[in-house]
């Protein structure tokens, strides 16, 4: 079975390696749990959208609706 590939965990992992920040760092520094960061980094494909966009938000960045191509 090929993996697709998650755009948003490999964004989020980049970004903290960037910023030479450890998974339990940004944890602490968005107010979301460690296990939730793992969570993300590993590309579980079912996680609460609030609690994401603290992550994000860090680093500049949201999830919102965007229209697909038709």
């Amino acid at each position: 079975m090929i993996k697709e590939k998650n755009v948003i965990s490999e964004s989020i992992r980049a970004e903290r390696k960037a910023v030479r920040l450890t998974q339990k760092e940004l944890a602490l520094k968005a107010g979301v749990g460690l296990r939730f960061i793992r969570d993300v980094e590993q590309g579980k494909i079912s996680l609460r959208t609030d609690t994401l966009n603290k992550v994000l938000k860090l680093f500049g960045k949201t999830l919102g609706p965007v229209d697909l191509p038709r």
